[in-house]
């Protein structure tokens, strides 16, 4: 899909044809077809390898300046179904003629840049566009974050009344999650990093130009950023701690259950040893007495008794 916006003199998103493609559009790419990679491609004059490297779901943040082209690949965080997260490469792409955004799945960061908030950003400055996408992108990793913060807190709970697999496997995806969000953040970082480093350079004269407050706010994404892999971290080490804490509880629970379990079976086994013994064909106490039989199940049930009075004592039940 392929869609070419442009804020007009009255700060609205108007769309645009391909072919009536101005200086200022944004080529916002979902998941675009190799005809239309080529149309971009040929319009923008742009190596069809900066449109399609940004399509790889395995591809890592990082900055590529090739002539007059820009390329920045950073990962936005994504929510797959319900507590389930993953991160998605999202290329943007400078040239002299526009502003590329490039991805291949429809995601709520460039999804929330649209004719309803026009106001809050302008496809002409591209320098500030790039920096209101970084900052929104952050944004959204700490938004779900809290998310996932409620979740472990709601499996934490349920695993406190029971520990069914079904909790433990959402504590799991929970821990992926975080994972893909450490690695992300990272990256992003190491990013933000170079743009900063960018700022100072020559290279930004053309199609990337920094003002003071452009900076301003670069440094704000990169703090946002900064607390977002922090607050990851956090969150990773809770969750090992407390899986290494359930793994535990789990251990000593299934201990319990088979101390207890050991201890019935030899209270049960000392009425049928002594079943056994009278049971032989040969001479045995209390064979001719009438009330043999009753004598040994008394005695046999005193000796039973007798050993689970001990197994509480030593705390096995």
């Amino acid at each position: 899909m392929i869609e070419i916006l442009k804020t007009n003199d009255e700060n609205k998103l108007i769309e645009l044809g391909i072919n009536e493609a101005q200086s200022g559009s944004w080529f916002n790419l979902i998941d675009p077809t190799y005809d239309e990679i080529q149309k971009v491609s040929i319009v923008l004059n742009l190596d069809e390898s900066f449109l399609r490297n940004s399509l790889d779901v395995d591809e890592r943040s990082r900055i590529e300046i090739e002539d007059d082209c820009l390329l920045i690949i950073t990962n936005l965080p994504t929510m797959e179904d319900e507590g389930a997260y993953d991160t998605l490469p999202l290329g943007i792409i400078f040239t002299q003629r526009g502003f590329i955004t490039v991805c291949s799945k429809k995601n709520n960061v460039i999804s929330s840049f649209n004719k309803e908030t026009s106001g809050s950003f302008d496809t002409r400055n591209k320098t500030k566009f790039l920096l209101d996408i970084l900052f929104r992108s952050t944004k959204f990793y700490l938004r779900y974050l809290n998310y996932i913060y409620k979740q472990s807190e709601e499996i934490e709970v349920e695993l406190r009344k029971t520990m069914k697999n079904k909790a433990l496997f959402q504590l799991f995806e929970v821990q992926k999650s975080l994972v893909y969000f450490t690695t992300a953040l990272r990256d992003n970082y190491v990013v933000l990093q170079k743009i900063m480093r960018l700022t100072q350079s020559s290279k930004q004269s053309g199609f990337l130009k920094f003002t003071q407050d452009d900076i301003d706010l670069l440094e704000d994404v990169i703090i946002e950023n900064k607390q977002a892999l922090e607050m990851v971290e956090m969150h990773r080490n809770i969750l090992e701690n407390m899986m290494d804490t359930f793994a535990s509880i789990i251990s000593n629970n299934l201990n319990t259950v088979m101390k207890f379990l050991t201890s019935i079976a030899i209270i049960f086994a000392i009425p049928t040893m002594f079943s056994s013994f009278w049971g032989m064909n040969v001479a045995v106490p209390f064979g001719a007495n009438q009330y043999g039989f009753l004598i040994v199940s008394i005695i046999s049930l005193i000796a039973a008794m007798m050993a689970a009075v001990f197994f509480a004592k030593k705390g096995m039940f």
